[in-house]
């Protein structure tokens, strides 16, 4: 799709696991169709510690972007796995149109198709154009835009990101605001200074799925990727036909182990 092949429809989400090269790598190793970076920002994150609480079937989390300044992922990382690479490399950029003019032109070299966040962007349909058309203007490769289920209208955003120029959509990021208790210290645990985090992990699955179908049947000619809850191949296949292209999986390795993603593939 989009240019793009894959031997399989399998790649890890953009997260903890895909933040330094030798992570990418251990993707590639382990089988993934294509390999997603972390989030590259312009400016470092202050992400609050501890930032990541896992439970059986979900995982809450208030980590942010990469905790690696762009200038480290362009001069280490990125050379490092583009002299081993044998997949497509989705790199992972966030959040402004303003980051966007500076970091694409400056990762062109090394991404075979770009994703981006708007986790922290808003709702305003007019923002996430003019950032789609910033981007146009640095690159022509796959584009594809990572919808928040936040955002009230999916189908409206399907139509703007198309009509300014994207490839597809990523659906769904993690979900939120969301909160975790503690009843024993009586405090808010696992958050920014306002206490909310993102849930992701196989919880989430069954919004993700709806999400991807409704998109696809509003704008059938977008590529879909399908991320949020995904745990087995059977996952995978339920995001096929409801209209994926392709799907990524993080929360569920950090639940059962990285071994999982040469696992779902063998078992599709």
């Amino acid at each position: 799709f989009d240019g793009l092949t894959l031997s399989n429809p399998l790649m890890p989400a953009s997260g903890p696991l895909v933040g330094d090269f030798e992570k990418l790598l251990f993707m590639q190793e382990a089988g993934c169709g294509a390999v997603v970076t972390k989030t590259i920002s312009t400016k470092l994150p202050n992400i609050p510690k501890p930032c990541i609480y896992g439970d059986k079937n979900y995982i809450m989390n208030s980590e942010l972007w990469s905790e690696y300044s762009y200038e480290t992922w362009l001069e280490d990382f990125l050379p490092a796995f583009h002299k081993v690479k044998n997949r497509p490399l989705i790199i992972r950029v966030g959040y402004s149109k303003e980051d966007m003019e500076v970091l694409i032109p400056l990762l062109e070299p090394f991404a075979d198709a770009f994703e981006v966040s708007t986790h922290y962007v808003g709702t305003n349909l007019e923002v996430i154009r003019d950032t789609v058309l910033t981007i146009r203007k640095h690159t022509q490769k796959p584009l594809y835009m990572k919808i928040s289920p936040h955002i009230p209208n999916p189908t409206g955003f399907a139509k703007v990101i198309k009509e300014a120029g994207a490839n597809g959509i990523a659906a769904i990021n993690s979900l939120g605001p969301t909160m975790k208790i503690d009843i024993n210290s009586r405090k808010i645990i696992y958050g920014n200074e306002d206490g909310f985090v993102w849930t992701s992990g196989p919880v989430i699955k069954n919004l993700a799925l709806a999400t991807v179908y409704k998109i696809k049947q509003a704008e059938p000619s977008l590529t879909v990727i399908g991320v949020g809850g995904i745990a087995s191949a059977e996952d995978v296949i339920e995001f096929l036909l409801a209209g994926a292209s392709a799907v990524q999986m993080l929360s569920g390795a950090l639940l059962k182990g990285k071994g999982l993603y040469e696992k779902i593939i063998n078992d599709l």
